[in-house]
């Protein structure tokens, strides 16, 4: 056979005989109509071609020409159903009476539609279809008109690869997906579509025309006064411009804290409400946020959704996690000798719950007694001769300074001065020294301080005095390494009076303002007293952050506040040595100095790292309400512990049903596995079952099965944050995925046609087929139309 345009030759032998019946009968038919002349000659020409084309036709079927072509095979390519059962189908689009899950139903039901019915029996025909339906995961569903829509996420990117690895080396001809497009899965705004078949998405509903949705939400907690958090909500809108919208605060038990009212001006433009709220207790907090139009209040719970004016009320609440913090951290003071910084600073945090103060004061230094001249360089008193064979650095040669210990947790705690091991300094989260030389320390408690800030993560102060900074001799010291000022040379500068002001850095640090608005904070710089003790620097070094200044009667500045990051933790100077005539000169009852010790405090230890850690991190790749638990363990030296037993405690939510005292919820225990990441981290993934608000308690102990430490953290489980965050159908991903892989956007109504030209398309498994050309009717009714045009034109002009 041979193959010319789509058509076959059945019998090539008869060609030379079809060819000769044409030209015989074309020249007999010339000649008959050349010999009449009572007809014009356009009209003879149509009426010879007419016929000689009609009984060409005719003759040709003598060679049985069949018509062929490739096509699908039946039955050998798949063909894959994907339909979306979440919970954004449940949403009814304006101007339908139902909603996107019933049309996507109503596409596979049997009746009364008939046009439905054919496409299936086609698509079966072709093709061994498979159905599925997905949400956060991939269920194979034989019948998709039963589908509930309630599903938590869309994860369309996840369902896409569920099918690419379910049928990898299998001949899969495409894939229909059903959806509206909103995917809960686009981590960084992509999907992996690599070696999938044609996907050819049919998408369902429209742009809204009336929605109130929560956009984002962001909390924020400060160094403030009682450690208030900031919560702010961003809430869109669309079809409600110039009505009041209602965002509404609640606690755990439902009860109302707040509302804040606005009027929707510029749609385009989201709404901000901004919420501050102090935790009545420490730790782990949870909050909910509710947002509904003012004369639609009273629907805005999802019970009266049907009531609502909204398209959805799935979008109109968050659940948010506020995490105060829990414990008391413990900062050692060390001071040279009794002053008045000491008292304010202990008398700003007398009531504070956050922070102990412990403080080991100087009140007498260290003085020879006697002096014994003795040997040849010798330097110890001669009197402990003997006592020992080899002198060290604990045979006294002087008096042993007078110190004194305030707030220790017990009788041991600093009996021996200043701590000499990293377990016993580790304990702080932060240390202030003031008015101390470097001379009172030895080298090795002095490297054990740079320790304590780059290893550990604590954070160091240094306040001004007559023996700090360069007068104190640390320069060329491990703590003058880490401070945030060159103490190389001491400025030639004459003492003058000084007056405090912030740096632009300054104002954006809450921890550094004392009031919440700019004008009151002017104030209250202007009418500082003036300051009389500054230990001058020469420069702050590449990195450190000047926070406030203090401008002498020159007019020169001069560094008063410098922080800067020093390995895990961070270093802060203080110059001014007199911060407390603040206090004694204040204008009114305001206890500025005291608010300024505590937030400096709070910021000081705020990040400083304990023994025992936790992370939660949400697989958002995964969508199904899983998370990440990352548990970061280190021992008394702040060490990396690799030998660690970790135990978890999940509390669930409390369903209503559950709620009964009779029948408690049971925590679920977990156990965290070493991670291959890090040294000292063990991690675990849980997924949750429920949406809610979960608490975990991590409970780590050593290799020895000693306590190592107990934390506990919280997160929101809520997909519908995602799943609700864009109702309207997201038509222009599902292009790209179409464009991508090869397909089309389909409309359901064109579904018929488009599955009756499916198996003409480019498919994995294909057969030729053919067909006798005599058998198709438009080749009859060709020839046929040729002889009765040739006829009828004969009887017009009156022709024989």
């Amino acid at each position: 056979m041979s193959l010319f345009a789509g058509i076959l030759i059945g019998e090539p032998l008869w060609l030379l005989a079809t060819l000769g019946i044409v030209v015989v009968t074309g020249a007999l038919l010339w000649w008959s109509y050349r010999l009449i002349r009572s007809v014009d000659r356009p009209a003879r020409s149509l009426a010879l071609t007419l016929k000689v084309t009609g009984i060409g036709i005719l003759a040709i079927c003598l060679a049985e020409p069949l018509w062929s072509g490739v096509r699908a095979k039946p039955g050998a390519n798949l063909f894959v159903l994907l339909a979306d059962n979440s919970e954004s189908m449940q949403v009814c689009d304006d101007g339908e009476s139902i909603s996107r899950g019933t049309q996507l139903a109503a596409l596979f039901k049997e009746s009364p539609i008939k046009e439905h019915k054919s496409w299936q029996a086609r698509l079966g025909q072709d093709f061994d279809v498979r159905r599925f339906s997905f949400d956060s995961n991939v269920q194979q569903a034989d019948n998709l008109t039963a589908l509930k829509f309630d599903g938590a996420s869309s994860s369309v990117g996840r369902a896409l690869s569920a099918v690419r690895e379910r049928f990898q080396g299998r001949p899969v001809g495409g894939i229909l997906l059903l959806t509206d497009g909103n995917a809960t899965d686009l981590v960084d705004g992509t999907l992996d579509l690599k070696d999938l078949p044609p996907v050819y998405p049919v998408v369902f509903g429209k742009e809204l025309d009336r929605d109130i949705w929560i956009q984002k939400t962001a909390v924020s907690q400060t160094s403030f006064e009682d450690s208030p958090v900031s919560i702010q909500v961003d809430v869109a809108s669309t079809g409600f411009a110039d009505q009041q919208i209602v965002t509404r605060l609640l606690d755990e038990s439902g009860n109302e804290i707040k509302r804040e009212t606005q009027a929707s001006g510029d749609e385009s433009v989201p709404m901000a409400f901004r919420f501050q709220v102090r935790p009545k207790k420490p730790g782990i907090s949870f909050y909910r946020v509710k947002v509904a139009p003012a004369d639609d209040i009273d629907n805005a719970d999802e019970k009266e959704k049907k009531k609502s004016a909204e398209a959805t009320l799935g979008n109109n609440t968050r659940l948010i996690k506020v995490d105060r913090g829990k414990g008391r951290h413990r900062v050692l003071y060390v001071g040279g000798r009794p002053n008045w910084e000491l008292k304010f600073l202990r008398r700003a945090i007398e009531d504070d719950e956050q922070i102990d103060l412990v403080a080991l004061i100087r009140v007498a230094r260290r003085e020879a007694k006697f002096d014994f001249r003795g040997r040849a360089d010798e330097s110890s008193n001669p009197l402990f001769r003997g006592y020992k064979k080899n002198a060290d650095e604990e045979t006294e040669s002087y008096d042993q300074p007078v110190l004194i210990r305030l707030n220790t947790k017990d009788a041991e705690e600093l009996r021996d001065g200043f701590p000499k091991s990293k377990e016993a300094l580790f304990q702080y989260k932060a240390i202030v020294l003031d008015d101390i030389e470097a001379a009172f320390f030895n080298q090795d408690q002095l490297t054990l301080l740079q320790k304590f800030v780059s290893d550990r993560g604590g954070s160091v102060l240094m306040l001004g005095g007559q023996e700090c900074f360069q007068q104190g001799g640390y320069h060329r010291t491990p703590v003058g390494e880490l401070l945030p000022v060159y103490l190389d040379r001491l400025p030639d500068e004459p003492a003058s009076k000084v007056r405090l002001s912030l740096t632009r850095t300054g104002w954006l640090r809450p921890w550094v303002r004392l009031r919440d608005n700019e004008s009151d904070e002017k104030k209250r710089i202007e009418q500082m007293s003036e300051f009389f003790t500054i230990n001058r620097v020469s420069g702050i070094k590449p990195g450190a952050t000047i926070l406030a200044t203090a401008k002498d009667e020159l007019g020169k500045q001069h560094p008063a506040l410098v922080v800067q990051r020093f390995g895990n933790g961070r270093s802060a100077a203080m110059t001014i040595g007199d911060l407390w005539r603040w206090q004694l000169k204040r204008q009114d009852d305001n206890d500025d100095l005291g608010k300024a010790w505590r937030q400096m405090l709070r910021w000081m230890v705020v990040d400083v790292k304990e023994r025992v850690n936790v992370e939660v991190k949400p697989q958002r790749k995964i969508a199904d309400g899983s998370v990440r638990l990352l548990v970061r363990v280190r021992d008394k030296e702040y060490q990396s512990l690799d030998n660690a037993a970790i135990a978890i405690k999940i509390t669930r939510p409390v369903k209503k049903e559950e709620s009964q005292p009779e029948s408690p919820v049971v925590p679920i225990e977990i156990e965290a596995e070493p991670s291959l990441a890090e040294p000292g981290m063990y991690e675990v993934v849980f997924t949750a079952k429920e949406a809610g608000a979960f608490r975990a308690t991590v409970e780590v102990k050593d290799g020895e099965g000693k306590p190592v430490g107990t934390t506990e953290t919280g997160w929101v489980n809520d997909l519908a944050v995602e799943e609700f965050q864009n109702v309207a159908p997201n038509r222009r991903l599902l292009e790209a995925i179409a464009d991508e892989t090869g397909g089309e956007i389909i409309e359901s109504v064109r579904l018929d046609r488009f599955v009756t030209g499916l198996s003409a398309r480019s498919m994995p498994v294909t057969e030729r087929w053919s067909s006798p050309l005599w058998d198709q009717p438009w080749v009859f009714m060709l020839a046929l139309c040729c002889l009765i045009g040739e006829w009828g034109l004969r009887r017009w002009k009156g022709l024989p």
